[in-house]
C-alpha cells in the first residue's frame, strides 16, 4: 500500500489560472466528464473517503480545486462537465479556464484523465486528449468503474481505446483499468503519480 498521498489536504479553489497557488513545484491535474468517477478516483488514490467532496460545495464545481500533497506537490481537481442542464455559457467559461491552465501552468506535470469504462472517448475526453497533444502534456487515462464489466469486456475496451489513442501522432499517453470500489489498479495509478511528482515512496531504499 502506498501511503504517500494519505496526508493530501484541500488547499483552495480558483476560478482561473491567475488565481491559482504559486506556479512552483509539481502538480498533476485530474480531469473527467461529469459522472465519470473522478471524485471516487481521487478519494481512493489518496485513501480518503471524502477529500474530493470539498469541491462539491456551492461555487467550487466550476473552479480549479487544489489539494496539497506536501510543500512541493499538489493534485488539481479540474471542473467536470457534461450535464445537459448546464448552460453553454458556463461550459464556455470552464473551457476557457482549462485552456488557460493547460497552456500557462509550468508546474503541471501531467493530466490524469478519468473515463467511465462503459462510455469512453466522449467529446469531453477527445477535447482533453487534443489539449494534451497540443501542449505536449503527458496523459494517463484511467478507465474507471471497471467492476461494472466482466474482466474480458474491460480488457477489450482497454484494447479498443488504446488502439484509438495510438493512431494519434504526438500523443504521450499511458492507460489502465481502475475500480475505486474493488481497489483495482491502484498500484498503477500510484506509480504514474510517483513518477510525475518525483515522489519517493516511504519504504524506498
Amino acid at each position: 500500500m502506498n501511503t504517500s498521498y494519505r496526508n493530501t489536504r484541500y488547499m483552495m479553489s480558483a476560478p482561473n489560472v491567475n488565481d491559482a497557488p504559486p506556479d512552483e513545484g509539481f502538480e498533476v491535474a485530474f480531469a473527467g466528464r461529469s459522472n465519470a468517477g473522478k471524485s471516487s478516483a481521487i478519494n481512493v488514490i489518496t485513501q480518503q473517503k471524502a477529500l474530493a467532496r470539498v469541491s462539491k460545495t456551492p461555487g467550487r464545481t466550476q473552479m480549479l480545486n487544489f489539494f496539497r500533497v506536501d510543500d512541493h506537490r499538489r493534485l488539481v481537481d479540474l471542473p467536470g462537465y457534461g450535464y445537459a442542464q448546464v448552460p453553454e455559457a458556463i461550459q464556455k467559461n470552464w473551457r476557457q479556464a482549462l485552456e488557460g491552465y493547460f497552456s500557462e501552468r509550468r508546474s503541471l506535470r501531467g493530466v490524469f484523465l478519468v473515463m467511465d469504462i462503459r462510455h469512453p472517448m466522449t467529446p469531453f475526453d477527445h477535447r482533453m486528449i487534443e489539449w494534451c497533444r497540443h501542449w505536449e502534456l503527458p496523459l494517463h487515462i484511467a478507465l474507471t468503474k471497471a467492476d461494472k464489466l466482466s474482466r474480458g469486456a474491460a480488457l477489450q475496451t482497454l484494447r479498443t481505446v488504446e488502439a484509438e489513442l495510438k493512431a494519434q501522432q504526438g500523443l504521450n499517453f499511458s492507460l489502465q483499468i481502475l475500480s475505486a470500489l474493488k481497489r483495482i489498479g491502484l498500484e498503477e495509478a500510484w506509480a504514474v503519480l510517483d513518477r510525475w511528482l518525483e515522489m519517493s515512496r516511504p519504504n524506498a531504499s
